[in-house]
């Protein structure tokens, strides 16, 4: 078979399966190991499948999410971990924009030691939190709320947010991948992520590793848009090292339970 025969084969066999092994891919096109892998960054480039640890899986087209309350305590531990890394860019005495999120919301409960914050955020778990915090300035932007993902959304939260001038904005994500960029099912939350952006100093994608190779129909930015990419230890290290070859600024958590970075 060419090359592109192959790849197709190796897309309908996807398809059948959901994800395979390389080793699988193997037997079944009777290729070697390093064929297989040059097909999977190939078929990568183009958007459509995403690399998984020791194999590969066809890109996700995300149509909906989950619920706050299903997404809350799922996947924990590496939430936790991208928060402690987050919480890093953070200095006293700066305005932060938390954005809506069950990662981001790890970050609330870190934030106690620092002085001098003002945090603007659209996630009422995360304002309800902070508004415990006895040296923090809280500003909590109003607009359509989402209930589902206890949240406010739409143009009339965004114009709140361009209102501000803030230092640090950490924008969370359902969906990316290296083509297509942070992307998300729900319309009316693109302004309001891309009004943070427009109005600070930096911010940050906070993207959890399972996330990676799903695609919303909605598009928010390319990864290069941010100053830096967060994200958990389970991003395939094929996966990180093309990114940051096309010129992503990527900050891996360590595993969970390893030491924080100094």
């Amino acid at each position: 078979m060419i090359p592109d025969q192959r790849r197709e084969r190796l897309l309908v066999e996807l398809r059948g399966a959901g994800v395979l092994s390389v080793r699988e891919l193997v037997e079944l096109l009777g290729v070697s190991h390093m064929t297989v892998r040059r097909d999977i960054a190939s078929l990568e480039a183009e958007g459509r499948v995403a690399s998984v640890p020791g194999g590969v899986r066809l890109v996700d087209q995300l149509h909906s999410e989950p619920p706050y309350r299903a997404k809350a305590s799922v996947r924990l531990d590496e939430k936790r971990a991208i928060a402690r890394e987050a919480v890093g860019l953070i200095g006293n005495d700066q305005v932060v924009y938390l954005d809506a999120g069950t990662t981001l919301g790890q970050v609330a409960p870190l934030l106690w030691s620092h002085t001098g914050l003002t945090v603007v955020t659209n996630d009422l778990t995360t304002a309800v939190l902070l508004s415990e915090h006895p040296g923090l300035e809280l500003y909590h932007v109003g607009g359509r709320v989402d209930r589902a993902n206890r949240s406010t959304v739409g143009e009339l939260t965004a114009r709140a947010v361009r209102e501000l001038n803030l230092d640090v904005a950490l924008i969370s994500t359902s969906s990316w991948d290296e083509q297509r960029g942070s992307t998300t099912p729900h319309e009316a939350k693109v302004p309001v992520k891309r009004a943070a952006m427009e109005v600070a100093a930096r911010s940050y994608l906070v993207a959890g590793s399972d996330k990676y190779g799903r695609v919303g129909t909605f598009r928010v930015a390319d990864l290069t848009g941010f100053d830096a990419v967060l994200t958990d230890s389970g991003l395939p290290s094929a996966v990180a090292a093309r990114l940051r070859a096309g010129g992503v600024v990527l900050r891996t958590a360590p595993p969970p339970g390893a030491p924080a970075y100094a």
